[in-house]
């Protein structure tokens, strides 16, 4: 028997990264892999990339130049680059660094035990289509290992929105969603592996709108209702939303679907109906606040985590007071800010920008107001009881840490709870980032 090769792959980005890593793993185990924690022992190398943050490309590349010296004592090692950088980058990535093997798009990655034995062979592999198969049925079945009792679960890919500043429609394609039956079967099996807790996850996964069980299309509500009927499954959650597919069906259900957690991440980007619409948002301000007002009276203990970009091309001074005015009416429990950064091929990025020192001072003043907020509404938890999924060891003998409803950090001493459990915790303490509490169940 062939001796078993290793896999080491590094995820940038968001969640969804996090899950086609997996997918990645997975298909790679069926042509003889398993993975490893560190390069220096692999056979295959794959950096699974993300190009929304500033300089993407060229971090890939700087990363790639790290493993020039292990090709040259290893020179069977297999290099590839996977994602957004990949696919939006494509052959130039193999001529700008030749040590790559391979280059495959976050649509493609199925193909990849095809691609390596081709690099075995001597060639080079590249596939960035958005091929016409499923690339979930196309994968080989998950193995059945045990799982952390949490996991990410894509329904939706790709966007239509066409935000001015954004490449994912470009990287990603046009938005696609799953049938309803394989994702509910994909959700079984992870919670037959231990899975107490799924994030739904998509470009625009409140957009989803895929096949339904009886023929007819589903919306994401629909899916987490049956989502909901999962013995075992005891948490729900989704990101990332964007305002504008906020349908009555979803609102309803943060109230009324005991496993959906109040917590919802929905940017809005900025505060001025200006910069919004020069964003290509198609909402405005006060639709935003007005969104709020109806999910907070369906949930009104909600959590609420947003976006922000700030220095975008022809912001002033006003329509940044503008967005500091939305943030401290709706009062976000956590948010993600950023400095605004072109991004080639987008519309945004023939514009003129703000000056660099001026974005960044506007950053700053952004940051503490939402730093602010998010300590108040922390503070404020002390005294409550919560639930508590239990997802790891703490750092001290005899100490859990475990994700609360509203997906703060709890640490929790003395408990006797096993990673799995979920259990009452009464907060008795706020720290920077997280929680300390007390079992009570």
């Amino acid at each position: 028997m062939a001796d078993t090769k290793k896999l080491f792959i590094k995820t940038y980005g968001c969640q969804m990264n996090v899950y086609d890593s997996e997918r990645m793993a997975e298909a790679m185990g069926g042509a003889g892999y398993e993975t490893t924690e560190t390069p220096e022992d692999a056979d295959m190398i794959l950096l699974n990339t993300c190009h929304i943050r500033e300089k993407a490309a060229e971090k890939v590349y700087s990363e790639l130049g790290r493993f020039k010296g292990m090709k040259a004592d290893k020179p069977d090692l297999k290099i590839g680059v996977a994602g957004c950088v990949a696919q939006a980058e494509g052959e130039e990535i193999m001529r700008r660094q030749p040590l790559v093997d391979l280059v495959v798009g976050p649509q493609a990655y199925h193909r990849l035990p095809e691609m390596e034995e081709k690099t075995r062979a001597g060639e080079k592999a590249l596939d960035t289509d958005f091929p016409e198969e499923d690339k979930f049925e196309k994968l080989k079945g998950r193995s059945k290992a045990k799982r952390a009792p949490a996991a990410f679960l894509t329904v939706q890919e790709g966007c239509d929105k066409f935000c001015a500043f954004c490449v994912v429609p470009y990287t990603r394609g046009a938005e696609v969603s799953r049938p309803a039956e394989r994702v509910i079967s994909e959700a079984q099996d992870l919670v037959e592996r231990g899975v107490r807790e799924i994030t739904l996850l998509g470009q625009n996964v409140n957009a989803y709108h895929g096949a339904g069980l009886n023929g007819s299309t589903w919306s994401l509500a629909d899916l987490i209702w049956k989502l909901n009927e999962i013995d075992g499954l005891e948490r729900i959650r989704f990101t990332t939303s964007h305002p504008n597919d906020m349908q009555d069906d979803l609102i309803a259900a943060h109230g009324e679907c005991a496993k959906l957690m109040p917590y919802l991440h929905l940017p809005v980007q900025s505060g001025s109906d200006k910069i919004l619409k020069r964003m290509n948002r198609s909402h405005t301000a006060e639709s935003y606040i007005r969104l709020i007002e109806r999910i907070r009276a369906a949930r009104p203990d909600l959590l609420l985590s947003g976006d922000f970009i700030v220095g975008f091309p022809e912001e002033t001074e006003e329509d940044f007071q503008a967005t500091l005015d939305l943030i401290k009416e709706v009062k976000y429990g956590q948010a993600y800010s950023f400095k605004y950064s072109t991004r080639p091929g987008t519309p945004a990025a023939e514009r003129p920008l703000v000056d660099d020192a001026e974005a960044s001072e506007r950053l700053q003043r952004l940051q503490a107001l939402l730093s602010q907020q998010q300590k108040e509404l922390q503070d404020a938890m002390v005294g409550r009881e919560v639930s508590v999924l239990f997802e790891k060891e703490g750092r001290f003998e005899d100490q859990m840490v475990g994700k609360s409803d509203y997906l703060h950090a709890v640490h929790v001493a003395g408990s006797g709870a096993q990673i799995g459990d979920i259990r009452k915790v009464k907060i008795v303490e706020s720290g920077t980032n997280s929680l300390k509490g007390v079992a009570i169940a």
